[in-house]
């Protein structure tokens, strides 16, 4: 039996940054992941100052022999119909492949790492958990993903929640591709459905480009998804050729109906937890800061990790996010809303203040700075 302070399940930016933040506090972590790394993560992929500054990035660094595309502009609209060019003049996110930064973050955690490993028991046992009956630790963290078996341990049962589905592609791009497309690096291309039920992106990162569609409605998706590759292909922003049969994933939006968050002696963060932003589905900043969050209650608990020590992480990490929409939408027509939607795609300060800086890069929420807090 491998023993140690916190077991960690799932191995993504919320699993390694829980384990980074607790290794930095002394802690002996294991962190668990099904899949080898690197692995192919499906993501648009890019993060934001927040993200930088919350993680401590040294960005000279990481972009040492890794994709860092810096991104000062985008392009958004309706699909099909005119679009607003917004040039910010200075960097306000970079462009990172996912393969690449995930396992950068794991590695840098510190912890223990045991990749290529399912979880296919989990149990309580006198106030430790066991996973897989050969790692055990008083301290359990869901850092799974949308279908996280710790989650699910805990009562999620997400086969029943409202979820945004989303198919995309990431490929490398040859000289010759290069030279055709419209699409700029460091402007990334944002497009909304119509019924402003989804949006579509189109993302180069240096020599890759990130394609993709998410919506709230799975039974449309593949239709959705074809109209805006045949878009995309006439506006000459992707090539023609590309396979018909894209990658595709779900997640749970913060604003949906959410499991627990804490019990005795186990917490959920990131896309286990339920936490991706409603406008945009980003789910990359609230799992850095959930995890930082997440830490630092668990290190104040000096080990004591019964669910009303915990409890302080549901409160803090409400007070973050806030409330989510508690009640039902305002019983407006769809097809009135979706009018409205388009009328204000046209504003150019719409664009900007509310799709961009609101939506997507949450300008107006200053960064999560957590100090490590040192453990008994």
């Amino acid at each position: 039996m491998i023993t140690s302070d916190a077991v960690v399940v799932g191995g993504g930016p919320a699993g390694s940054t829980a384990a980074w933040r607790l290794r930095a506090a002394g802690l002996d972590v294991v962190v668990l992941d099904r899949a080898e790394f690197p692995r192919d993560k499906v993501c648009a992929g890019w993060i934001t100052p927040g993200v930088v500054e919350a993680l401590a990035l040294d960005l000279s660094e990481y972009a040492s022999g890794r994709v860092l595309q810096p991104i000062t502009r985008f392009r958004t609209g309706i699909i099909g119909g005119r679009a607003q060019d917004v040039d910010y003049g200075r960097t306000v996110s970079y462009g990172i492949l996912r393969c690449e930064f995930d396992t950068y973050l794991l590695r840098r955690s510190g912890a223990r790492l045991r990749t290529g490993a399912p979880v296919t028991a989990l149990e309580r046992r006198a106030g430790t958990w066991v996973v897989n009956g050969e790692v055990s630790a008083p301290l359990l963290v869901g850092a799974g993903g949308h279908f996280c078996p710790v989650a699910r341990h805990l009562g999620a049962r997400r086969e029943h929640d409202p979820v945004v589905v989303a198919q995309e592609i990431e490929f490398r791009i040859s000289p010759e591709q290069e030279r055709a497309l419209a699409v700029r690096g460091d402007t990334p291309e944002l497009y909304f459905s119509a019924d402003l039920k989804g949006y579509g992106w189109c993302f180069r990162k240096e020599d890759r480009l990130n394609v993709g569609l998410g919506r709230l409605d799975p039974r449309s998706l593949g239709a959705h998804a074809a109209a805006f590759r045949n878009v995309l292909v006439a506006q000459g922003r992707l090539p023609p050729g590309l396979p018909s049969r894209w990658k595709g994933h779900a997640y749970l939006l913060y604003e949906a109906r959410r499991p627990r968050w804490v019990d005795d002696g186990v917490l959920l963060v990131g896309d286990s937890a339920g936490l991706a932003y409603p406008a945009s589905g980003e789910g990359i900043r609230p799992a850095v800061e959930s995890a930082l969050l997440a830490a630092d209650v668990i290190v104040r608990a000096r080990g004591r990790y019964r669910r009303d020590h915990l409890a302080p992480y549901v409160a803090n990490l409400t007070a973050r996010l806030g409330e989510g929409r508690a009640g039902p939408a305002l019983p407006v027509p769809a097809g009135l809303l979706a009018a409205a939607g388009r009328q204000l795609f046209r504003s150019r300060w719409f664009a900007r203040r509310v799709v961009l800086d609101r939506w997507f890069l949450h300008s107006d929420q200053p960064s999560l700075r957590t100090e490590p807090q040192a453990s008994l």
